[in-house]
């Protein structure tokens, strides 16, 4: 039988996930990658990979995507790794510079300032530009929001905007996958859950940043109705963006 292909983030709040597939027989029977989202995203899209925990604004990007497992990542209200870091007040953005590592985020930065916010922002990729504020996600957000005059974060605001949990990132197929290989796939996922104390002893300490908190508290990792119901919310959010732009 050939591996099933598998891109996974590289990101501290995969761990769990990461330390589940690499201690289980599963991974005899993958080929397993770790990346940014956004090139999760792109292997999984361009069929390099069968599997991606990719950001789920990419999924209607997706020939055929299903999601094949059970654990997600999300939050219910704040998870302190998806940022709009700002100079000003949410009120007096004008200029908002994107993360190049997430899809996901950024469409959640749109839909928050359009939708949640009621700003009308310009946006830049421009890493180099000067903006009122930018997004920023994931390990390089740890203990950056003393340094900023304004943090907020996206999950709660997405929670205090629908009063929805949020998923940041799915595992996403591009094809029909065995059942038998889901329910080890997942049982997989659950072992590393199972584990996060371990993977916490394998993580280097950070001062200002609390990471038992973060793996057991602020993410979520459960696909629930909720969050589904979250999912197609935002999703119709960036289509109406997108009519929008057009």
């Amino acid at each position: 039988m050939n591996k099933i292909k598998i891109s996974a983030v590289a990101y501290t709040n995969t761990k769990a996930f990461i330390y589940g597939l690499t201690h289980s027989d599963i991974i005899n029977k993958i080929d397993l990658s770790l990346d940014i989202p956004s090139d999760c995203a792109a292997k999984v899209i361009s069929n390099q990979v069968d599997i991606g925990l990719m950001p789920v604004a990419a999924i209607p990007y997706v020939p055929n995507a299903n999601i094949v497992a059970d654990y997600c990542i999300g939050s219910d209200g704040a998870v302190n790794s998806v940022f709009i870091f700002s100079h000003v007040p949410v009120n007096e953005i004008k200029t908002l510079r994107l993360d190049a590592h997430s899809r996901t985020s950024n469409n959640l930065a749109k839909v928050l300032l359009k939708f949640h916010w009621e700003q009308e922002v310009s946006f830049t990729t421009d890493q180099n530009e000067e903006t009122d504020a930018f997004v920023l996600i994931g390990d390089r957000t740890f203990g950056k929001k003393e340094d900023f005059a304004y943090a907020y974060d996206m999950g709660e605001e997405w929670k205090n905007f629908t009063g929805l949990p949020f998923m940041y990132a799915a595992w996403v197929a591009n094809k029909e996958i065995p059942q038998a290989f889901k329910d080890e796939f997942n049982a997989a996922l659950k072992f590393g859950l199972d584990h996060r104390k371990e993977v916490l002893q394998e993580l280097p300490a950070l001062p200002n940043f609390d990471l038992d908190d973060y793996l057991y508290h602020k993410l979520q990792f459960e696909v629930t109705d909720d969050r589904k119901k979250a999912l197609k919310l935002f999703l119709s959010y960036i289509e109406e963006l997108e009519k929008v732009s057009l």
